[in-house]
């Protein structure tokens, strides 16, 4: 039976940020993918100029209300990214909240866009929207360590930290949590990065277990812009193949980002020449070029279960 995913995400005509990063993946997974695009702009922000158009709140409502009339608004998964508008934000909730209520079983995957490395690029008050809105009706959060540690105003320095702001994530709402990158020292030296996920379930009898794993990814020297809308996007496909194995569904997802990143970094680099570092345009995500990592990751990325 297909699965159907409605992301509400960015758009970009140039290059591979938002709906364009997590839709061809999706697609190439066998998922069906309805995108409403966020935002419309030429090129990711990170160029020298770009040039486009916001979706307002009630614009969304429009194209939802669009769907809904013709009664093709049957979802398995919602996958939401970046957006700066509170309305806009709020609105996804009352979308998301209609659609569960239509298909109780329906998985709503948030990569919660706040910021990074101690400074928030979104406004200030959407925040409190994230908080006490958006992610109590998530099913799967993405963050990385600065937006897991704002959401729950806990420091994370150990890795005992980081399994207790889970735990605190947890207690929000989600039953996946993968904080994607963090500043705690990796065992293999300090070329590679710390990643941590948990998965909470539920036995037959009612009570509940949690998996929790950590992955320990090399860190690559370049700026890319999309690779938060792929992963997201590659931890609901693997989720959904492995609904109750956390250790392998990041495996597969962090393996699949390895070989995009490889193989960008690689052409970005030929393209520049020797000793000169590439531009953003010489960095866009090798998508296409990397269909078969995607369909069938190698793993270079193991995950080790700590609880």
């Amino acid at each position: 039976m297909e699965c159907r995913v409605l992301s509400i995400q960015s758009h970009v005509v140039r290059g591979y940020v938002g709906n364009k990063s997590a839709s061809f993946p999706l697609q190439v997974l066998g998922f069906e993918v309805d995108s409403i695009n966020s935002v419309q702009f030429s090129n990711h922000t990170g160029y020298s100029h770009w040039k486009g158009q916001v979706l307002t709140a009630d614009e969304l409502h429009v194209l939802y209300e669009g769907i809904k009339l013709n009664n093709v608004h049957h979802y398995d998964y919602v996958l939401t990214g970046y957006t700066r508008d509170t309305s806009f934000l709020e609105m996804v909730v009352d979308i998301v909240q209609e659609l569960k209520r239509a298909n109780p079983n329906l998985v709503y995957v948030c990569d919660p866009v706040l910021g990074d490395h101690g400074s928030m690029y979104v406004p200030q008050n959407l925040y409190p929207v994230y908080k006490n809105k958006v992610v109590p009706v998530a099913d799967i959060i993405t963050p990385n360590q600065f937006e897991a540690e704002l959401l729950t105003g806990k420091n994370i320095s150990t890795e005992k930290d980081a399994v207790e702001v889970m735990d605190l994530l947890h207690a929000m709402g989600p039953d996946t949590v993968v904080i994607t990158s963090s500043d705690l020292p990796s065992r293999l030296g300090d070329r590679f990065l710390v990643s941590l996920g948990s998965q909470r379930h539920v036995r037959p009898d009612g009570s509940r277990t949690t998996q929790r794993v950590r992955i320990e990814v090399p860190k690559v020297d370049a700026v890319f812009v999309g690779t938060g809308d792929l992963f997201a996007a590659m931890m609901l496909a693997w989720t959904h193949h492995y609904p109750n194995d956390l250790k392998t569904a990041c495996e597969k997802t962090f393996s699949v980002m390895h070989h995009v990143i490889q193989r960008t970094i690689s052409y970005a680099h030929e393209l520049a020449g020797p000793g000169r570092r590439p531009s953003p345009p010489q960095l866009e995500l090798r998508m296409v070029q990397s269909k078969a990592d995607i369909e069938d990751p190698a793993i270079v990325a193991e995950a080790t279960v700590i609880s």
